[in-house]
This record gives structure tokens, C-alpha cells and sequence, in this order.
């Protein structure tokens, strides 16, 4: 891994910009005390992504815990897949249509699942080495399949803020179950892109003893400021 930028914003957060293996990232800290890291996830394009990235790094700080993203494969700038962009493109069509998607799904998903997985073990590998960053790790956000992959396979997630608002293959669902790490879970109920039914089948699906699903009214990007203040707790209690 290696910085390319380190700027100073307001509250005393510290803002580094990395890449690693050719994949860029960020990373907040506080650069006070040794701090739990919180890997931000996003659906991709990292430059489009950064307004809304930024409150949610600048809340993990406040809280004493260190924040980190990176790029998802075929994000930004970096190279497109032009399956997967198949894949999107039929999509959008097959909703607008009323027609299945399952197989329209696992198209799009599931390449993006295999590959994002093991680039976000590698950062966090990457990130833990970094002196005043700490375990345990949480994840929050992000592509609901690739969060419940990493969940699934990587010991040292110990608590995950998901937002159900993306489809998920339905041959992940045994993988879901292999999930049993707290989970704060949020759903957007009237999400005109996503399948409601469909998240509510992967809830049910988690094997986690302690889940919690926040349902809200509004859109896909209409989650209540309010929720920041549960997900803050949700992680200063297992995080700390």
C-alpha cells in the first residue's frame, strides 16, 4: 500500500489517499489513540461516491474509530467489464419490464462478489499494518452480496451495518446463513430499484443470533439522518 496524498480536514480528521495493487482507496483517522477500523463500502465510482463517503468516515472518527474505503472492480477509472455492463443494462430492462431477473442477477453479482472479496481482504491485510489502526474490523455499507461474502469468510469482521438495497443472487443464501456476526440492517421500503421481498428473504436468511432490521419509508437514497446515530451506536458497542 502506498499514500499519494495526507490532508488535515475540520474536527481534526486526517484524510490519506492510497492505492493499493493499482486500486485506489482513502483512509480516516483521528491519529490520537490506536482505533478500530470501519471499512466503508459503496457501489462503486469512488470520485462520485466521496460527498456521501465523507459524513459517514467523518461520524467514524468522531466515535473513536478509524475509516477506510476502497474502489470495487469496474469502478472509477478503473477498467470496465463489458459483461458486467451487459448485465446492468439488462437489468434496468427486465425491471422496467416486470420480467425475472434471477439469472440477470447472478450475471452482474457474482463475478463483482468474487473479485471485490479478496481486494477487500487485501486492504484490510494492507490497513491493519498501518501504525494507530486496530482490530476488531467492522464493515458498513455497501453491495449487499459482496458485504455478505466478506462477512462469511473473513474472522476478523465483527459486526456489520448493512443496507439492503441491492439484489442478491439467491444461490448467496446459504452463504448468508454462514453469517452469525451482529448485523444492523437497513431497508429502504420503497427502494423503486431494489427487490423488498428479496431483502427481506436475506434478513431471514442471516444465521447472526443478534440482527436488527430498520425499515423506513422513501427511496434508495432517502435514509433518515437519524440512522447515522444507531449505526454509530450499533458499532461503538461492538467495535469498543
Amino acid at each position: 500500500m502506498r499514500f499519494t496524498t495526507e490532508k488535515r480536514l475540520e474536527d481534526d480528521v486526517v484524510e490519506r489517499e492510497f492505492v493499493l495493487d493499482d486500486i485506489p482507496g482513502v483512509l480516516w483517522t483521528s491519529g490520537s489513540q490506536p482505533a478500530p477500523l470501519v471499512l466503508l463500502g459503496h457501489p462503486g465510482g469512488l470520485r462520485a461516491m466521496y460527498p456521501r463517503l465523507l459524513p459517514r468516515a467523518k461520524d467514524c472518527v468522531a466515535h473513536g474509530f478509524a475509516a477506510a474505503t476502497i474502489e470495487l472492480p469496474g469502478g472509477g477509472d478503473r477498467p470496465r467489464s463489458a459483461a458486467a455492463e451487459e448485465a446492468r443494462a439488462d437489468l434496468r430492462r427486465a425491471i422496467g419490464a416486470g420480467e425475472p431477473v434471477d439469472e440477470i442477477v447472478d450475471r452482474l453479482v457474482l463475478p463483482l462478489v468474487d473479485k471485490a472479496v479478496p481486494e477487500w481482504q487485501a486492504a484490510l491485510d494492507a490497513l491493519l499494518a498501518v501504525p494507530g489502526i486496530s482490530g476488531p474490523v467492522g464493515f458498513s455499507g455497501g453491495v449487499l452480496a459482496v458485504a455478505i461474502r466478506l462477512a462469511a469468510v473473513e474472522p476478523r469482521i465483527a459486526a456489520a451495518l448493512l443496507f439492503a438495497g441491492s439484489y442478491v443472487p439467491r444461490s448467496m443464501f446459504e452463504e448468508a446463513r454462514r453469517v452469525t456476526i451482529p448485523l444492523h440492517v437497513l431497508l429502504q421500503w420503497d427502494d423503486e430499484g431494489n427487490d423488498r421481498q428479496l431483502a427481506l428473504d436475506v434478513f431471514d436468511a442471516f444465521g447472526s443470533k443478534e440482527k436488527t432490521l430498520h425499515a423506513n419509508m422513501g427511496g434508495h437514497t432517502g435514509v433518515p439522518a437519524f440512522e447515522a446515530d444507531y449505526a454509530n451506536r450499533f458499532f461503538v458497542r461492538h467495535l469498543r
